[in-house]
């Protein structure tokens, strides 16, 4: 496993620039790790959004490439359109960069049933820029734009991406799973390879959404920041299939 994982990401003599108890490495890994067991890490393209992912080209050993803020979609978009058919593209992207300002580009890449698999890591707030409230954030949770905790009444209601673009007709696959414990790592692993395996065999625009940790910003040790997804966001966030078009 540790071979696989050095070998695919190229790790062996780098550090990863995220904060001590950041499941995002466990999230990269699966990614990886579901490429190469695909035997398609050759041909794939990955799209790197703004945020903490920003850098995630800097651990996948395949071709990669950087969007604007939001934009990956639509930069996945035209990847695939020009690319030969048995390329696989994905977008690495945080709920700030998906749910907030690239929210539009989603949206109809997942309308249209764009042949390409997004990698969604919510980790319920924006974590590069300071921990200010994203769409994702809980009601009552503490950012640094809501010292007080989000309002419902001011802000408005967490949005679940999942059960939103579910109601697309053109979306083939969409799961919600986390990185809570082992059982969920292992469930999240094989839902990112059926989504990978879903565009190698053009069924549809896939989609995994990965519940994550951010301790900097919630102000939590490690520990406790996995206890806050299991009891916090779990309960609004709930885990499991959301749409699946199967092999037809």
């Amino acid at each position: 496993m540790k071979l696989v994982f050095q070998k695919t990401l190229g790790l062996q003599d780098k550090e990863t620039h995220y904060c001590p108890g950041c499941t995002h490495g466990i999230i990269h890994r699966l990614v990886a790790e579901a490429l190469e067991e695909l035997d398609v890490l050759e041909d794939t393209i990955g799209v790197a959004s703004v945020g903490c992912s920003v850098l995630s080209y800097e651990y996948f050993n395949c071709d990669m490439t950087q969007a604007a803020h939001g934009r990956a979609p639509a930069v996945a978009t035209g990847i695939k359109r020009v690319v030969p058919k048995n390329r696989i593209v994905f977008t690495y992207q945080g709920d700030g960069d998906l749910a907030s300002i690239g929210m539009a580009e989603i949206i109809h890449a997942a309308a249209r049933g764009e042949h390409i698999t997004v990698i969604f890591v919510n980790n319920a707030t924006y974590g590069m820029t300071g921990g200010q409230m994203a769409p994702t954030t809980l009601i009552g949770q503490k950012t640094a734009t809501t010292p007080l905790g989000r309002d419902e009444s001011i802000q408005g209601a967490p949005i679940r991406v999942s059960e939103m673009l579910a109601t697309l007709d053109s979306v083939a696959y969409i799961e919600r799973v986390s990185t809570h414990n082992v059982a969920n790592i292992i469930k999240a692993k094989r839902a990112i390879k059926k989504a990978f395996s879903y565009q190698k065999d053009r069924i549809g625009f896939s989609f995994v959404e990965v519940l994550s940790t951010c301790p900097t910003n919630w102000g939590l040790d490690p520990e406790e920041s996995l206890k806050w997804v299991e009891d916090a966001m779990v309960a609004y966030y709930p885990l499991g299939v959301k749409k699946d078009k199967g092999r037809d």
